[in-house]
Formats: C-alpha cells, sequence, structure tokens
C-alpha cells in the first residue's frame, strides 16, 4: 500500500484555500476579513495567494472565521497507545501474588 504524505507546502496551499472558502461562504472580502481580525490586508492577500502566514495572524483569522475550535486537537496531548502483548504479560509477571510477612 502506497502512503501519500502531504509536503508543508501541500498543506499551506490547502489550509489556505479552505479558508479562503469559508470566507466566500460568510460573505466577507478580503478587506472584511483583515478589518475584523486585525490582520492586515496584505497578509490575508498573500496568505489566500502562497499559505504564507505567521500563526498568530492564522489564529486571528480562524476566531472570525469561526474555526478556531478547529485548532484545539493539535493542541490536545496524544493518547496514550496501546500497550503490546509482550509488556501486558511483563506486567502481569511483575505483580505480587502474596503479602509482605510482618
Amino acid at each position: 500500500m502506497l502512503t501519500f504524505l502531504k509536503t508543508p507546502h501541500d498543506m499551506m496551499q490547502e489550509l489556505s484555500r479552505k479558508f479562503k472558502e469559508r470566507r466566500l461562504s460568510i460573505g466577507y472580502t478580503q478587506q472584511a476579513l483583515a478589518d475584523r481580525s486585525g490582520v492586515s490586508l496584505g497578509s490575508v492577500k498573500r496568505f489566500e495567494s502562497s499559505g504564507q502566514i505567521s500563526l498568530h495572524s492564522l489564529l486571528k483569522l480562524a476566531l472570525i472565521l469561526e474555526c478556531l475550535d478547529d485548532f484545539e486537537s493539535i493542541a490536545n496531548p496524544m493518547p496514550k497507545r496501546a500497550k503490546s502483548m509482550d509488556e501486558l504479560l511483563a506486567e502481569k509477571k511483575s505483580v505480587p501474588k502474596r503479602g509482605h510477612k510482618k
């Protein structure tokens, strides 16, 4: 099975495309988004055309476009991985079967 991993550039392009689609679906112009978010118009234009933007500005845009919560999963710790059968058996062997004598 082949797995195709996206490059950072691919992700930047996809993210900027999705943000632009969201902006248009809400009915904001680039200027309106810039005004509401406090991000410069030049930064909004550059983001939509090249994907280049600072993290701070990206999060400000996400707040106005009501998708800031989507970044929450990135900030949450990863779930613990399942233990292997060998690890489970090793734990079972180390558990004492009797109490200590006094």
